[in-house]
């Protein structure tokens, strides 16, 4: 895969996918943070469903913590693990409370310093919420990285450094969502699509299909 077919391979992504954001429903970056966490092994539409009914209740750390962790859970208890979700919410709102002025760092140390908060929230945050061209890796990514060549790597961390030298300068920002939504409803998991794919003549994918 050289620098050319990468490039191609992203101006046909971002013609194609011309709304490359989140599928998160929210309105600050504080809303965006708590999104996020309960995004770890959880589908968008089950973390909307969710927050539809939370953030008009509580969208800030103060009233986050008067909610408490048992009143949190009684709004996200149809999320996977929402037990250890409710607690690290409950804590990154003291957190941020006491040490951020009830801010969302964007600072990635202070980001991953927050409970419930690794290295790929802390790139989505400084990616969607402060317009950073950070990339985070996703099952998403991570497969369609390795499927189509771009950036092959055994490990997540590793197909993110490759990212971040190989993706064009004028992609950076946008490259986290195109790849995401390009794995999401066309390079997908089980039988990617690959008949109805913008990408078929560049990806160096062996196992092509005809869907």
């Amino acid at each position: 895969m050289n620098q050319a077919r990468r490039h191609e391979i992203f101006v046909r992504l971002r013609e194609h996918i011309r709304e490359p954001r989140s599928e998160l429903a929210y309105d600050s970056a504080f809303e965006l943070l708590i999104a996020v966490i309960l995004s770890a092994q959880a589908t968008d539409v089950s973390v909307n469903k969710a927050t539809a009914r939370l953030f008009p209740v509580a969208n800030t750390p103060e009233s986050l913590l008067e909610l408490g962790e048992d009143g949190l859970k009684s709004y996200i208890s149809t999320i996977g693990l929402h037990n250890s979700k409710a607690k690290n919410i409950i804590r990154t709102c003291e957190m941020l409370v006491a040490r951020h002025d009830s801010q969302v760092p964007r600072e990635r140390a202070a980001l991953e310093a927050l409970p419930g908060v690794g290295r790929k929230t802390a790139n989505v945050i400084l990616n969607v919420a402060f317009g950073e061209p950070t990339i985070a890796v996703d099952t998403h990514i991570f497969r369609v990285s390795n499927r189509t060549r771009i950036a092959p790597g055994k490990t997540v961390l590793e197909v993110e450094k490759k990212l971040l030298r190989c993706v064009p300068g004028e992609f950076r920002l946008d490259a986290h969502h195109l790849l995401i939504l390009h794995g999401r409803y066309t390079c997908i998991a089980r039988k990617p699509r690959c008949g109805s794919c913008v990408i078929e003549d560049l990806c160096e994918y062996k196992q092509k299909t005809h869907e």
